[in-house]
């Protein structure tokens, strides 16, 4: 069991601004069963890989530093640093980063997603 981990701060600095980062920091590798947690990074103009898209787990965002928008079940948001999203399983959702700085994260997903089935499902617009 692992019971600490770090965000990789060399691979983070060496992705550059302009790059999504993401990195696993809790999940069934460091002997964690119910649920994973990601740090993500995302650049002015990026946003979710998989566009609008659903999970079947639920998933909660921590917005750590800048300002993320965010679609979830046809209502959109502008959250920053402090506020919590909820996005329950099967709900259609997507985020964006329209600011001019990069946005930051942690993304729990519980129960933790299995990892021989894809993570999200893209929904069609």
């Amino acid at each position: 069991m692992q019971y600490v981990t770090a965000i990789d701060l060399a691979t983070l600095e060496a992705s550059g601004a302009n790059e999504r980062f993401t990195q696993s920091l809790i999940d069934e590798a460091i002997g964690l069963q119910s649920c994973a947690m990601n740090y993500i990074r995302t650049p002015a103009g990026g946003g979710s890989p998989a566009g609008l898209h659903t999970h079947v787990v639920d998933q909660v965002f921590f917005i750590l530093s800048g300002v993320m928008s965010i679609e979830i079940a046809g209502e959109q948001f502008d959250v920053g640093p402090g506020s919590t999203v909820a996005f329950p399983a099967g709900v259609p959702h997507r985020n964006w980063n329209a600011g001019t700085e990069p946005t930051i994260h942690l993304a729990i997903n519980t129960p933790a997603p299995d990892p021989q089935v894809p993570f999200a499902q893209s929904v069609p617009k």
